[in-house]
């Protein structure tokens, strides 16, 4: 159903009238429906942002399952966030999304590389203030050479790559992969992209994982 923005209260009210269970919630309302639920999942309301609503006993309760799906999509493949230290590429909202998810899970450090560094350091004061830490730190993505030399898990959440600009990838340089032992990119069109074929050749395990 297409909401306009000034109208997602009355499409919540509507839905519960007519004993809508479940819903997903897109863009541009993700943000908005939030404070017309009853409830909603601790890491969906740290990120701030909501794309699935089920029903509950208590009324509507949302929740964030980009983020969930990445999570599992990592379990399923040995991929433990506690402890380990992460790279993220870019500081849009995907990137904020998973920088929360990093957080929640425990995450050594999570270095958070844009070409942007305020908006990087926006996003990193953003979540080490939900979690009253400093487990993110932003850098400029030119910086990338001043990684930690042990490997890193990197998750690709940029937009370069997407189909069609597809001979592309947010770093070019082979000595970047080689840090890396496992690689995620949120990009799902093409299946392989050029981060993840850098990775393949350059790093010591490849693993990717198609966002929805």
């Amino acid at each position: 159903f297409s909401v306009d923005s000034d109208k997602v209260a009355d499409a919540i009210r509507g839905a519960k009238a007519l004993g809508i269970q479940g819903m997903n919630v897109t863009v541009p309302h993700k943000c908005e429906v939030i404070r017309y639920l009853d409830e909603i999942d601790p890491l969906a309301e740290k990120i701030g942002a909501v794309n699935t609503i089920v029903t509950t006993e208590n009324g509507y309760k949302g929740y964030n399952t980009d983020i969930l799906g990445l999570y599992r999509a990592m379990c399923s493949e040995g991929i433990a966030l506690k402890g380990e230290q992460v790279v993220l590429l870019g500081a849009g909202g995907a990137a904020r999304a998973v920088a929360f998810l990093c957080a929640e899970k425990g995450a050594k450090k999570v270095y958070l590389l844009n070409r942007s560094i305020e908006k990087a350091q926006a996003v990193a004061a953003e979540v080490n203030r939900a979690f009253a830490g400093e487990v993110i730190c932003p850098m400029i993505i030119s910086d990338y050479q001043k990684l930690p030399e042990e490997k890193l898990l990197a998750i690709q959440c940029t937009s370069v790559g997407l189909h069609p600009d597809t001979d592309r990838a947010v770093i070019e340089d082979e000595t970047f992969y080689q840090k890396i032992h496992t690689g995620y990119d949120l990009i799902y069109k093409p299946a392989e992209t050029k981060f993840m074929k850098y990775v393949t050749e350059k790093g010591d395990t490849f693993k990717s994982v198609a966002a929805k």
